[in-house]
């Protein structure tokens, strides 16, 4: 399989699962409806979960565009692979959406809740303040991209770069299942300020697909904040990179 064709399903099961989780518990008249946020951060562990191990093997489960500008920083992606890889997750997060909102179009249309309907898409924050809602994304990426280097890259903390033919850049030495449980634990602990978007591609695709969609009832798709969660992660992987990099010297 193309390592982009991967990037795509991987990312379109990623949304399909989480945001799908999300649209369970905050639709109306679902059988997971008010389940909670423990059921959320869980559903986006397994989702995590899910679009790594479907794809792993073929493009090492980036799934995130800022896991793949951090890969690029650290020399391991080239630009124009990194590109073409961003590219197929923002196709495979809108496509993944699109299918949330088919498979919960009656709750949709039963839902009053404007903001639950744009929660099902893309994030917000709980506080208006778009310079604290930057630091926790930031810092939520942070936590998210150094410990997969740390923990599933050893190799690459002691100077041995992964071969140019593995598809799995050194990624998920240990295992997928820690990632996954990584994401749920972000979830938990990260989670309650933003709602922890930590991937421009989960929250920006989504949103163009809600602009895009004739949804009864539905709000506007929040444009102001969208920069939030799109800025915050990339610089999130930034800083991620360089702690890396001088950890490694």
């Amino acid at each position: 399989m193309s390592p982009y064709v991967a990037e795509f399903i991987g990312t379109m099961l990623l949304i399909l699962f989480g945001n799908g989780v999300v649209a369970n518990v905050l639709l109306t008249r679902t059988k997971g409806h008010d389940a909670g946020w423990i059921v959320i951060s869980a559903g986006w562990g397994v989702a995590v979960y899910v679009g790594a191990f479907c794809s792993y093997e073929y493009s090492g489960a980036q799934l995130n565009p800022a896991v793949t500008v951090a890969l690029m920083l650290q020399g391991v992606e080239t630009l124009s692979t990194g590109a073409g890889y961003i590219l197929a997750q923002f196709a495979g997060a809108m496509v993944g959406a699109t299918l949330v909102y088919l498979f919960y179009r009656e709750h949709f249309h039963v839902t009053s809740d404007a903001d639950a309907k744009l929660a099902c898409f893309s994030t917000a924050p709980n506080i208006r303040n778009s310079v604290q809602a930057f630091f926790c994304e930031m810092v939520g990426t942070f936590a998210l991209i150094l410990p997969i280097f740390l923990i599933a890259a050893p190799e690459l903390v002691h100077g041995t770069e992964p071969a140019a033919s593995d598809p799995t850049l050194g990624l998920g030495s240990l295992g997928l299942l820690p990632v996954g449980l990584l994401v749920f634990g972000i979830g938990m602990s990260l989670g309650g300020t933003t709602g922890y978007a930590i991937n421009p591609a989960r929250d920006l695709g989504p949103r163009i697909i809600h602009a895009l969609l004739k949804i009864p009832g539905k709000r506007d798709s929040d444009w102001s904040y969208a920069w939030v969660p799109v800025a915050g992660p990339l610089a999130g992987a930034i800083l991620a990179a360089l702690v890396f990099k001088l950890i490694s010297i």
